[in-house]
């Protein structure tokens, strides 16, 4: 299948084949709730309607199912926000969630009640100007993630404005933005994105958000090489996902292709307590097996670290397997990557 441009609404998706008609009435409801778009990029990717890629990007009549311990800001963004626009939850670090669109809307998001075109409103010039001037005026604040929405989807030219804003903030020292872009559209990451990321006394990474080792690539490879060979690092950030990465040989997979791509594997998040989303969620020890058998099997540099953002705002905590266990004798035990646990002296 060929499309030539980004698909926004159930009709669409329709139009090029990638929903059954009679599933319109249902998916026109979703879609009225939560965003659809889904770049040319991932839509030639979609090899049937229940692969990984379709599963991230394709609405679901599940969707319409809420659980009582879904939220619309699971991760207490709104509690930590002291300005529009700024998330401050941990000391040394905030968000600035400059723009409230993103190239593709993923099924999951934890912000799907903010982000799309009927979503929170963009950054005003002048609430971008508070935002700053909160982050000027917090010494604390050494790192500044760019996120929204999806910060690469605006031009070079607000980006470079963005960056030599920050240039004059002397106490931010590194900023990292979190993106889609260079997998689900990388036709965007243009010489002219890559140099507006340069910032004078700076040290700048992307994140790369990618699930599935099949979004990664020659083209997305390609665009991340661009960034890589600039001088900047990338880091990966990966969603635990039913049916799409939920076992160790697809996430292993995913994570070498990273690797490859020279980007270090960061987070693995448990997958958030966002609306609609509970057909997409593992649970806890589902999570804890994947990143059990990756250990032992997969290069160290292929480990993330498999997180979980605590509701309401408490923040994030690694919840990865533990290896250790107290022995019959007193002392310590641990469990080695075969399974085998051996008893620990120190």
């Amino acid at each position: 299948m060929t499309t030539l441009k980004t698909l926004r609404s159930p009709q669409a998706l329709a139009d090029a084949g990638l929903i059954a008609p009679e599933r319109l009435p249902a998916l026109e409801r979703v879609a009225a709730q939560y965003a659809v778009a889904i770049t040319p990029s991932m839509a030639e990717l979609i090899e049937d309607l229940d692969d990984p890629i379709a599963r991230q990007f394709l609405p679901h009549e599940a969707e319409l199912v809420l659980r009582p311990e879904e939220s619309a800001d699971p991760v207490g963004d709104d509690s930590h926000s002291p300005v529009e626009g700024v998330v401050h939850r941990y000391p040394d670090r905030a968000l600035l969630k400059i723009t409230h669109t993103c190239a593709v809307y993923c099924r999951f998001c934890f912000r799907r009640e903010m982000v799309g075109p009927d979503g929170v409103k963009p950054l005003s010039p002048a609430a971008l100007d508070a935002a700053l001037a909160y982050v000027a005026q917090t010494p604390a604040i050494w790192e500044l993630i760019v996120t929204g929405g999806d910060p690469f989807v605006l031009s070079p030219r607000r980006i470079a404005e963005l960056m030599a804003r920050l240039a004059q903030i002397d106490h931010v020292k590194v900023v990292r933005f979190h993106t889609r872009v260079p997998a689900v559209d990388p036709e965007a990451v243009t010489d002219e994105l890559v140099a507006a990321l340069r910032c004078p006394g700076k040290a700048v990474y992307v994140a790369l958000h990618a699930n599935h080792a099949r979004e990664l690539t020659p083209a997305a490879r390609a665009a991340c090489a661009k960034l890589v060979e600039a001088g900047v690092p990338m880091i990966g950030q990966t969603v635990l996902l039913k049916g799409i990465n939920d076992d160790p040989e697809t996430l292993g997979a995913l994570m070498r292709a990273m690797v490859e791509t020279r980007i270090k594997p960061y987070y693995l998040h448990q997958g958030d307590l966002a609306p609609g989303t509970s057909h997409l969620r593992t649970t806890l020890a589902e999570g804890q097996a994947v990143m059990r058998a990756l250990r032992g099997r997969y290069s160290g540099l292929c480990q993330p670290t498999y997180v979980l953002d605590i509701p309401d705002g408490h923040g994030k905590v690694p919840v990865g397997p533990d290896y250790l266990s107290d022995a019959a004798d007193g002392g310590t035990a641990v469990e080695d990557p075969n399974g085998v646990v051996r008893p620990y002296a120190g």
